[in-house]
């Protein structure tokens, strides 16, 4: 969910966050930031100064904007292209890498398929043909407005004059960074954090992140691992400000990637009283996309809904740049309204295989005693991999990344999430059995190896001084 845009520097008054209704995390589904060279330094977003300002293009037919957006892609692009390189198939290239990295559901497939090659879902009218309300056309805001109402148990039923519908959660993202934040300030989120969101802020509004550095300490009964407090964002914000500077909003992710916790109702009160001191429905912006909750990461769907009717006018003006077909419109219209589907065909059967999947990845988890942290959403695993570190350093996480690619599985290390401890990895359970289980198998491969190396040493280690001393 999204929390609040600010007038006052005193605290973030202007959020973003996502809000999803069932077993899924937000996310934009654009997830090559997980695939970053884990050894290339992120821009320094958090810091003063102009962040074009650090970047000279290496191009002559570039501005310094073009280098900063061509430096987010070349530095993403690494794991995500040689998995392309060498996509596994079952049949054409069984050898090739298996991508337990990319936050994706691709259990459901084949229900999808069915729904949406039904008949009523291929109309073809002249007004789906024509530009339309750059908001999205009336009758999918109203099936929005129903859907999101329902599921997410709304206390008063949402209004379709305050939906907005773009092509998917980044573009949201971007548009909202530029209408909320003059160039250079910044919004407060929680790290480790889907890591990019730095260049949906970045790239269009030039607006930076201040991280809320959360660890795996536990300090009390009543606390959990990477558990996010006012205090600590009122730390952050101090910090931001002691640097100059002025943070604009917070942005919450619930459920959250790549932890997959869920912010209960007493959290969220909190949370959105600190970026306001009181919950404001003027400068609280909740976003919501189906590459989650439905598994269709590349239909490119999401749809922000806020009760401020300047936010919501200048978000539709960027939607001339990021607006959906009208053939698409309607078959996320006629989707959203189908409650028997939905209700009895896709969720209970996407929550049982998901479960299932989840299941034996835990397992095989717990077989190689690896400790993790499973939140009660999601489709991926927080997995500490520490003890498979010789040191505890990014350039060894990095390493360890390598290794996996080079052992034909991609997964996501915490450094590209911004996470302040080395060798917390985030692993993706949502995919078919056969792949899974290869994907899992290749895992252990890999750590075993590091296991085995690591007795080496100290086996040598240990041998060392009795060698000396004779």
């Amino acid at each position: 969910m999204f929390t609040l845009p600010q007038e006052e520097s005193r605290a973030p008054a202007t959020g973003l966050g996502s809000a999803s209704t069932r077993d899924s995390n937000y996310g934009d589904g654009l997830e090559r930031e997980r695939s970053r060279k884990p050894d290339q330094k992120l821009p320094e977003f958090c810091a003063v100064g102009d962040p074009a300002a650090m970047f000279s293009s290496n191009s002559s037919y570039l501005s310094s904007r073009g280098g900063i957006i061509k430096w987010f892609w070349d530095s993403a692009e690494e794991g995500y292209r040689t998995y392309h390189m060498d996509e596994y198939d079952e049949d054409k290239n069984p050898s090739g890498i298996i991508n337990l990295g990319t936050s994706e559901n691709k259990l459901c497939f084949d229900l999808l398929s069915r729904r949406l090659s039904q008949s009523d879902m291929l109309r073809v009218e002249p007004s789906l043909l024509q530009y339309p309300d750059w908001r999205g056309h009336l009758f999918l805001r109203e099936e929005v407005a129903r859907f999101l109402s329902f599921y997410c148990k709304s206390p008063a039923p949402l209004k379709p004059e305050n939906v907005v519908v773009l092509n998917g959660c980044a573009s949201l993202f971007s548009a909202l960074a530029t209408v909320l934040c003059e160039v250079g300030e910044a919004f407060l989120i929680p790290a480790p954090y889907y890591g990019a969101i730095t260049q949906h802020v970045c790239l269009y509004g030039n607006v930076r992140l201040v991280c809320v550095h959360l660890d795996s300490e536990v300090t009390g009964l009543d606390t959990r691992p990477f558990q996010l407090t006012v205090e600590k964002l009122e730390m952050a914000l101090q910090r931001a400000h002691s640097e100059g500077v002025k943070v604009k909003g917070l942005i919450l992710i619930n459920p959250h990637n790549p932890l997959g916790d869920i912010y209960s109702p007493g959290e969220l009160r909190d949370y959105l009283e600190f970026a306001k001191r009181l919950p404001d429905p003027q400068r609280t912006h909740v976003m919501w996309a189906t590459s989650k909750d439905f598994g269709m990461s590349g239909l490119r769907f999401g749809t922000l809904y806020t009760e401020n009717r300047d936010v919501a006018t200048a978000v539709a003006s960027l939607c001339r740049y990021h607006g959906l077909s009208g053939l698409v419109q309607y078959q996320m219209a006629q989707l959203l309204q189908d409650r028997d589907w939905i209700n009895q065909v896709y969720l209970p059967e996407n929550h049982a295989r998901l479960k299932a999947a989840h299941t034996y990845v835990t397992g095989e988890l717990r077989a190689l005693g690896i400790p993790f942290l499973s939140g009660g959403a999601g489709f991926f695993i927080w997995v500490d991999l520490r003890k498979y570190l010789p040191e505890a350093t990014f350039k060894e996480e990095m390493l360890l990344w390598r290794c996996f690619l080079d052992n034909k599985v991609l997964l996501s290390c915490g450094k590209t999430f911004e996470c302040k401890e080395p060798g917390w990895f985030r692993l993706v359970f949502s995919d078919k059995a056969h792949r899974l289980c290869l994907g899992m198998q290749r895992v252990r491969q890999v750590l075993e190896g590091k296991s085995q190396a690591a007795e080496a040493r100290s086996s040598h280690q240990s041998q060392e001084p009795r060698s000396q001393h004779r």
